[in-house]
Parts: structure tokens; sequence; C-alpha cells
């Protein structure tokens, strides 16, 4: 019976072989399940405002406040038919998935490196995107949606801290000098990138600000 019980004892780990799957700490998902939900609120709001729109043009979003803050302007623009259809449709998608990573993380799951990677890239298009959204709103539409916003600073900071996660764990390769500084200022990237968004945004509409004191 002694050997019955060791058998036992130790069948867990012969049954978790090393496959190169590689898991991640619960702050890293719970990071993902809030960002992806936060995203994927958002673009299902542009998404219903997009059809709300269409089916009535005088449908006023409760985030259209003035001139500066129109999601109208925004969801009406060109650039909210990309793709030939409204590109949060891909946010509601791209943003569940994130958030489901998220899930998996906290239920301890573990992923391939291809995984990870593919999630970098993602993540990687998807701040691309964004970025390009941004300069199109301040310097073509000349309007700002909330809801974009909040779907910028979440595609940012889901972005870095994949990439934090991906060097950490060799998954990207990288001098150790510049792992160990991303690891122990991790903050500064996504503090110093939205920060740069804000200004961008104040120097754009100040003279909006201006005006309005």
């Amino acid at each position: 019976m002694s050997g019955t019980r060791r058998e036992a004892g130790t069948a867990p780990r012969r049954a978790a072989p090393t496959d190169g799957a590689i898991g991640a700490g619960r702050g890293f998902g719970r990071l993902l399940l809030v960002t992806g939900g936060l995203g994927a609120l958002a673009s299902f709001v542009l998404t219903l405002d997009g059809f709300l729109l269409l089916q009535d043009p005088g449908f006023r979003p409760v985030c259209t406040l003035g001139p500066v803050l129109s999601c109208t302007d925004v969801i009406g623009s060109e650039q909210a038919s990309s793709f030939g259809f409204p590109p949060p449709m891909l946010g509601l998608v791209g943003y569940a998935l994130v958030a489901a990573v998220g899930i998996g993380v906290l239920a301890g799951a573990r992923y391939r490196p291809w995984f990870w990677r593919a999630l970098h890239l993602g993540t990687l298009l998807g701040a691309g995107f964004c970025m390009w959204l941004m300069t199109r709103a301040l310097y073509e539409i000349g309007a700002l949606c909330l809801w974009c916003c909040v779907v910028w600073a979440t595609t940012i900071v889901v972005f870095w801290y994949t990439t934090v996660h991906n060097l950490a764990h060799g998954i990207v390769r990288a001098p150790r000098v510049l792992v160990a500084g991303v690891a122990e200022f991790h903050w500064v990237v996504p503090a110093v990138w939205c920060a740069s968004v804000l200004l961008l945004i104040t120097t754009r509409f100040w003279d909006y600000g201006r005006g309005a004191a």
C-alpha cells in the first residue's frame, strides 16, 4: 500500500511534462482581464452608437458634449469605416480575446511561446492602429471621442505589459540589461506614452479651451 500511495503522490509530476508552455503572474492576468473588459465595453458602445446613427442621423450619443468631445463627428467620419465596417467591431472580438486570456491566466493556464508571440503581435498592431486613429481624430476630424480615448489607453497598457511579460520569460530576446531595466521601471513607457498623447490633445485643442474661458 505504501508503494501505491507513493505512486499516487508522484503521478501528477509525471503527468505534467515540460512542454515549453509558459504561464504568467496573477497581476498580469488581472491586467489582461480589466483592459480587455474595458476595451470590449468601449467597442460595444461605439458599435451600438454607430448603428443608431445609421438608423437616425439626428441621434446624439451621450458622449457628444461639444465641438471637441464629439463622438458624433468621430463615428460619422471616413476613418470610422476604415475596413469597410466600423473598427470597433474588431475591438469587440480582440478585446474579448484579451479578457479571455486574462481569465485563463488567473485560472492557471499556461500557453506555448507562439501563443504569447501572437498576443504580442496582435497588441502591437492594435496599438499602431489606435495611434493612427488618434492622429486622424486630432488633425483631420478635429474632435475626440471619450470611448476612443479609453480604447487608446487600454491598448497601450496591454501592449506594453505583454512586451514586459515576453521579455521577462525570454519569449522576446533582448540584452539582459534591457530586460532588467524594463522589469525595474515597467511603468515608465506607458506613463510617458499616455502623457505624450495627452500633450498632443492639449496642444491641438488649446485654442478651444482659451475660447471657452
